[in-house]
């Protein structure tokens, strides 16, 4: 049996390390449920012991589907301390997508919400699992993740030998043109991503943070959530993000950070709450997952006077954080993704995997100790993913002399009109500076003329009225003739993931139709 190396450096030694050191202190709150560092460590070590006494072995993958819970925290930990492999699942996908996981991961558990019995019913049919179980229930049912978590406390942890670069989790990320595929994130690869986080975000073990968007999704837990446990502050962790609720709960829990999409900042400024609310605790604002407008950067700034605003930018590949724009670069490059954190190196490059020069459009591509090792069980995407011995973000951007990131587009997203590529976000920023809009999605539709239409489907501010002519006519003194869009369209939401993210192929999908 080889052992557990003393200078290896995991993530439930490091957990083990801040349960020693803030033991006393406040880890995680949930309802009406307080958890310090003690009792959440001594938890994990009940709930890690008791999945390997259900039959599970180290190396076994376990999908974990439900929406965000101390439960869910708890059991991600324990999977770390028994040498499992985690994999988080949104609890938005079906029956058949959830199949779909648990057979590609060759799942060996599932541990599910008890809401979500009837997808779990249907989509683990037939398939030899060791472990079903669920996070919480008010039965309080024996096999529930929460009974254990708060049973027998002189249960210890479990002897097994685990090492940096075992696998911890294995993130899905979404498909849009194929079925989705799993990153392989070792402890290694997370372990340098949390310690890179605490450093350019300035995380502070004394400054209590909201976590509200889904914990399946890695910006919300590995960003955000496990570099503030690691360094011992308090999170407030919801079930999910409602703005009246986030609002309320900064105000009255004193909170001083929080991380959302942009789509999820445009609800808060949107809803009347944001003006009543004293708000005066928070002193970081982050946002990420997805390109922020910048006239709804400029509103932030101008409403939240006085807070840091952190732009955050990568993708579940590189677990997920890639570049940081600070609060003091705000002002000079406001539409910048900022500059690459310090265990990330990124390029932008041409098809031949040359350097562009700044101001030249290209491929984003990095290396980092983040990256993942792979995609699980998919050689053929590995490859294709680091070809030239650099992980390829299919993202298109630039960067200025001083090495500053700008995101222009997903490759997926650029349009082809009349032969000539559009950048989507180029059009969406010149609609949003019109204050009628609220939300804007722009896509290419295929027409026989232009090859792509340029559309853009618009939410408007409520009590608002205005004509697509005239919303075309406003982008028409912003934009070349070629960027101009076709059709407008007025909706009265946006499909969006539930970490918030716009669904763009849905809307393709939707109104190719």
């Amino acid at each position: 049996m080889r052992l557990t190396s003393p200078q290896s450096n995991t993530i439930s030694a490091a957990l083990n390390r801040s349960a020693r050191k803030h033991a006393p202190r406040e880890a995680l709150r949930f309802l009406n449920r307080t958890w310090t560092y003690r009792q959440l460590n001594a938890a994990v070590d009940r709930v890690a012991s008791h999945l390997l006494q259900q039959g599970l072995k180290q190396g076994d993958r376990l999908v974990a589907y439900g929406k965000n819970s101390d439960a869910y925290v708890i059991t991600w930990l324990a999977c770390l301390r028994a040498g499992l492999v985690h994999v988080p699942t949104n609890f938005a996908l079906n029956a058949e997508e959830l199949r779909y996981v648990l057979e590609q991961s060759r799942a060996q558990g599932l541990i599910s919400d008890i809401s979500l019995s009837a997808a779990v019913e249907e989509a683990s049919k037939g398939l030899p699992l060791s472990l079903q179980a669920h996070f919480h229930s008010s039965e309080q049912q024996a096999s529930d993740i929460l009974h254990i978590a708060l049973g027998d406390q002189s249960v210890a942890a479990p002897e097994i030998s685990i090492q940096d670069d075992d696998l911890a989790q294995l993130l899905y990320t979404s498909g849009t043109t194929a079925a989705p595929k799993a990153a392989m994130m070792t402890h290694k690869a997370l372990m340098a991503e949390y310690l890179a986080c605490m450093v350019e975000l300035d995380i502070k073990a004394d400054e209590p943070l909201l976590a509200a968007l889904p914990l399946y999704h890695s910006a919300q837990m590995h960003v955000f959530l496990m570099p503030a446990l690691l360094l011992g502050a308090s999170i407030r962790l919801m079930e999910a993000p409602v703005p009246d609720l986030c609002l309320q709960w900064i105000e009255e829990e004193s909170l001083a950070s929080f991380f959302a999409p942009p789509t999820f900042w445009i609800a808060l400024l949107r809803h009347p709450d944001f003006d009543k609310r004293n708000l005066k605790s928070l002193k970081k604002a982050y946002y990420g997952a997805s390109i922020m407008p910048v006239p709804v950067l400029k509103e932030l700034q101008e409403r939240l006077p006085g807070v840091g605003l952190y732009n955050c930018y990568g993708q579940s590949e590189i677990a997920p954080l890639a570049t940081v724009l600070r609060p003091e670069e705000h002002a000079e490059r406001p539409a910048s993704a900022g500059r690459p954190i310090l265990t990330v190196e990124t390029r932008i490059v041409d098809l031949e995997m040359k350097d562009l020069p700044p101001g030249q459009q290209g491929e984003i591509v990095h290396r980092s100790p983040q990256l993942l090792t792979g995609y699980w069980d998919k050689p053929e995407m590995t490859e294709e993913a680091f070809q030239g011995g650099w992980f390829h973000s299919g993202d298109v951007g630039y960067m200025d002399e001083e090495g500053y990131l700008y995101i222009v587009d997903r490759i997926k997203d650029v349009i082809n009109t009349g032969g000539v590529v559009v950048a989507s976000r180029e059009v969406e920023e010149a609609l949003f500076t019109h204050p009628a809009v609220s939300e804007v999605a722009v896509i290419g539709l295929p027409d026989d003329k232009w090859i792509e239409a340029i559309t853009a489907v618009v939410v408007l501010k409520e009590e608002v009225n205005i004509s697509e002519d005239e919303l075309i006519q406003h982008a028409s003194e912003l934009l070349a003739p070629f960027k101009r869009p076709k059709r407008i369209l007025f909706s009265k939401t946006l499909p969006k993931s539930t970490a918030g993210k716009i669904l763009k192929r849905h809307l393709r999908k939707e109104l190719q139709e």
